[in-house]
């Protein structure tokens, strides 16, 4: 085999779906912008592909969530579409794959103070906010918007928690998450 096939090899080709864990890692450290957001999906779809062994799909799981956090690295401030992403793809690893409280990114007790540190609102701040929502700026309405979308993956989460302040913590904003907008 010539250097050329070894360099070659050690390109990745034009479809990121061929990519390997090593191609992919490579071009995230890298990478910005769309490249970003492609490789986060690239990944993600390896880790839900159950062909592959759980070890490898926690290993491009946490790709996934590498590339979703350069994507945060590199904008001003963090994105709800992200925080959201991220949050969702630990949920389903948790779910589909099993909690792993060795690892923050697989610890549903993580999970749930990551969660709450992404919100802005108490459960009751933000109930009182949604008996006026129609009135409010736009801008609160889509704080509203993002607090929903932050706290779609609770009502599994809580299944995974002991009972406790954080479980209760929780349990309030599912009940609150029902009544925005």
């Amino acid at each position: 085999m010539s250097s050329d096939d070894d360099a070659h090899r050690e390109k990745p080709g034009d479809d990121p779906s061929t990519w390997t864990l090593d191609q992919l890692q490579k071009v995230v450290r890298d990478a910005r912008g769309r490249h970003l957001e492609t490789a986060r999906v690239v990944a993600q779809g390896h880790a839900y592909n159950s062909s592959h062994p759980q070890e490898a799909r926690r290993q491009w799981a946490k790709l996934s969530l590498l590339a979703n956090r350069h994507t945060l690295d590199h904008a001003e401030g963090r994105s709800a579409r992200e925080v959201q992403q991220e949050f969702m793809l630990r949920m389903w690893v948790i779910d589909r794959l099993g909690p792993d409280d060795t690892d923050t990114d697989w610890s549903p007790e993580a999970l749930a103070s990551d969660t709450l540190d992404a919100l802005t609102f108490t459960p009751s701040q933000a109930a009182g906010l949604t008996k006026v929502w129609r009135e409010l700026p736009t801008e609160q309405i889509l704080k509203l918007r993002h607090h929903k979308n932050l706290t779609t993956h609770l009502e599994r989460l809580i299944g995974y928690l002991e009972p406790g302040p954080l479980r209760e913590h929780l349990l309030a904003w599912t009940a609150t998450r029902l009544l925005l907008p």
